[in-house]
């Protein structure tokens, strides 16, 4: 349970409102255009009660990316709810994405943002950045060892869920989701053996 703080909510609460804030603002536009003193205003803090949250903002352009990974996989996990066909559950991924893309927040991918603005410079954001593709890498990976696929696979649908991002970011198109979806359905086929 966090502890209550004089500036309302708990602690919790408070460092929740400060990466939320910091989240739109760096997502909406850019992690470089954004001073601290706008984040602070953003969540109603003092400054001072910022930096005692986040020493600096490579800390806290870190803990918006946490709650980015976190985010992320709730919502690939919601979108293979109740799916049991190791197929169906691959191209889960496609949907979720499809989602998003309609979004009209969507700004492409936070990840590959942070680190084409911060990761030559921060070493602690290009680690972010790479963990989170990692994980998703190995969650594709064992989607496709459920549905019998060799190793060759995931990094494809990866491949296609990268880009898919990438273009739909660059040319505002939300179908592109759909259109990796149906070049992830031939791949699937062509890998995971009948009834996979």
């Amino acid at each position: 349970m966090g502890t209550t703080t004089t500036t309302g909510g708990t602690q919790d609460d408070v460092r929740a409102r400060i990466v939320a804030a910091a989240d739109a603002l760096f997502y909406g536009r850019g992690i470089q255009a954004v001073p601290m003193d706008e984040v602070r205003a953003a969540a109603g803090v003092s400054l001072k009660r910022l930096y005692a949250e986040f020493p600096g903002k490579e800390a806290l352009v870190v803990a918006v990316l946490q709650e980015r990974h976190r985010v992320w996989e709730e919502g690939l996990a919601a979108a293979a709810a109740g799916l049991v066909e190791p197929r169906a559950r691959l191209l889960a991924v496609y949907d979720f994405l499809d989602l998003w893309f309609t979004d009209e927040t969507f700004r492409g991918c936070g990840f590959i943002n942070a680190f084409g603005e911060l990761g030559a410079s921060s070493p602690a954001v290009a680690e972010a950045a790479r963990a989170h593709k990692d994980t998703f890498e190995r969650y594709v990976s064992r989607l496709a060892a459920e549905a019998g696929a060799d190793d060759d696979l995931a990094p494809a649908l990866v491949l296609l869920a990268e880009g898919a991002q990438t273009t739909a970011a660059i040319s505002g198109r939300p179908d592109v989701a759909r259109q990796a979806r149906r070049a992830a359905e031939v791949l699937i086929a062509a890998a995971v053996p009948a009834g996979g």
